[in-house]
């Protein structure tokens, strides 16, 4: 089990990261191989579209949280996503928090249509090379836990695999590094990594700071209908929602009620 939610620090989960990148980096060769001969990618989502799209999140946990669904079947869940109307399906990898695996997204990968994210704090391309051969279709990358030159060169490594870097942010002192990265899409995460702590007025502020040619994906603190329609009123092309959805008996009608609200364009 994870550490107490109040007491776990982005540090701390960085630390284990870490520890999982060491153990993957002595199996670099097999998993740049495998990434090689992965199966096909499937396009992730980009704006424009006539309403805002929702990714639903397979998680089992989280630090700010606690357990959330801890019996959640990630391919059952997966499917019942996208028969509500995901546009994509993302799935958390880190283990020692979320209480996901990469074996996860494989699983999910190889049971749906639509595209997968891998969601987790990638430090390191052998990370990127371990999403590509599980069929992940998108990476996240936070602005937060990378130096500039390392978020460009992991960001230009996911393209280079042809896959999508969804680069995330917080605050605005984030946003040149990420802009600086290329994005095609960025994601705005309402929730502090220091604190833990969700404020959707910061995120909408940051989402008007964007320029118009970038998709955003809203993350965290999304509930209700309503917040879906307020983020979209500022602009945003998809919402990112996890333990909303994944808490629920029934997550397809969790997900459904979420679908077709109106994008609204910013200006470029």
């Amino acid at each position: 089990m994870p550490d107490n939610p109040r007491r776990t620090s982005l540090e701390a989960i960085l630390a284990v990261t870490r520890q999982r990148v060491d153990a993957l980096k002595e199996r670099a060769g097999e998993l740049e191989r495998a990434a090689q001969t992965g199966p096909p990618i499937r396009p992730f989502p980009g704006a424009p579209a006539p309403t805002v799209g929702v990714i639903a999140e397979v998680k089992r946990r989280s630090p700010s949280q606690g357990a959330i669904r801890e019996d959640l079947n990630p391919v059952e869940h997966a499917r019942a996503y996208v028969r509500g109307g995901a546009v994509a399906v993302s799935v958390l990898t880190d283990e020692a928090h979320f209480g996901g695996s990469i074996d996860d997204l494989r699983s999910v990968a190889a049971a749906i249509t639509a595209p997968v994210l891998r969601k987790d704090f990638v430090i390191h391309e052998v990370q990127i090379h371990e999403a590509r051969a599980a069929g992940a279709s998108a990476v996240l990358l936070i602005a937060r836990v990378l130096q500039l030159r390392q978020l460009q060169a992991l960001a230009r490594t996911v393209r280079d695999w042809n896959m999508v870097p969804l680069i995330e942010v917080h605050a605005a002192r984030e946003l040149d590094a990420a802009l600086a990265a290329g994005p095609a899409v960025l994601g705005v995460n309402a929730r502090d990594l220091d604190t833990f702590v969700v404020d959707l007025g910061s995120a909408e502020s940051l989402i008007g700071r964007v320029p118009g040619r970038i998709a955003i994906v809203a993350e965290s603190g999304v509930e209700t209908r309503a917040d879906v329609e307020r983020l979209a009123a500022v602009g945003a092309d998809f919402v990112l929602v996890g333990t909303s959805v994944a808490r629920q008996p029934d997550p397809e009608k969790a997900v459904k009620a979420l679908t077709g609200v109106t994008r609204q364009n910013r200006n470029s």
